[in-house]
């Protein structure tokens, strides 16, 4: 898992090579007392380090060697674990210098329906990163319906897929059965569904570059994501007319308002 520290035993000298996306920012929930971290995929500046709320952190940050024991650490380096200690529940913001990605000011994270997400500042707009994960999960062969409880679809009816895509949501549903242009929906409060000219305002703003919008490791050749705005967008797919599911890792649709 990102930003979790692990131990792990070998009878003898061993290296372990570790593959995936790049990983240039990670929120790290932190538990009051000691807890055992990890870093992202380029070395990090412990003075780089968020917190939210602010000064929660209450040591040093610890490495461990073997035949050394504990030192104090300056840098978090890719591939290793870390200790640190808080004296309140919170989150530990890692942001790499290496990315233009930047959260919105004062509001690094949104915590809602028990799940924390983040936020990037792209322009004079501030979104939210990661998909809305929020609702009951329905079957795909049936249409989500204004019963005032919160529906959606989750890829191949998997909550794993919700967890990792978030939801799939039919625009009325996502709108809460308004026609209100930048209405609420199922955002959290203080926010709301795009309206198309704040849609045009991003794709300005990255000039028009779709792959500036999309998480690395999302799409293919040309189309592979940079991910220089910090969007990550993920191509979560689609959901049928006739209630199958479509596309994963190929495309993504977002409703404005």
């Amino acid at each position: 898992e990102n930003g979790e520290g692990f131990w792990i035993k070998f009878d003898s000298a061993a290296t372990i090579s570790v593959t995936g996306a790049t990983v240039l920012r990670d929120t790290i929930a932190a538990r009051r007392g000691w807890n055992m971290i990890g870093g992202l995929t380029v070395p990090i500046a412990v003075s780089e380090i968020q917190t939210e709320p602010p000064g929660i952190v209450a040591s040093e940050y610890f490495s461990y060697s073997p035949g050394s024991g504990y030192q104090t650490a300056v840098t978090l380096q890719p591939g290793l674990g870390y200790w640190v200690r808080v004296h309140q529940n919170g989150s530990l913001l890692l942001l790499s210098s290496r990315t233009t990605e930047k959260p919105c000011p004062g509001i690094p994270t949104v915590e809602y329906a028990g799940k924390t997400y983040n936020t990037v500042q792209i322009g004079n707009q501030c979104w939210l990163k990661e998909n809305l994960d929020v609702g009951t999960m329905v079957d795909s062969l049936q249409d989500q319906t204004n019963n005032s409880v919160v529906e959606k679809f989750c890829y191949n009816n998997s909550p794993a897929k919700c967890d990792t895509y978030g939801g799939l949501y039919q625009w009325n549903e996502a709108m809460q059965y308004s026609t209100t242009s930048g209405f609420q929906g199922i955002c959290p409060t203080g926010w709301h569904k795009p309206t198309l000219g704040e849609f045009q305002t991003l794709a300005t703003t990255v000039g028009n570059d779709g792959t500036a919008l999309k998480a690395i490791g999302q799409g293919t050749g040309s189309g592979a994501g940079t991910n220089t705005s910090g969007f990550s967008a993920l191509l979560a797919g689609f959901r049928s007319y006739y209630g199958y599911f479509n596309n994963i890792g190929i495309s993504a649709h977002f409703w404005s308002s």
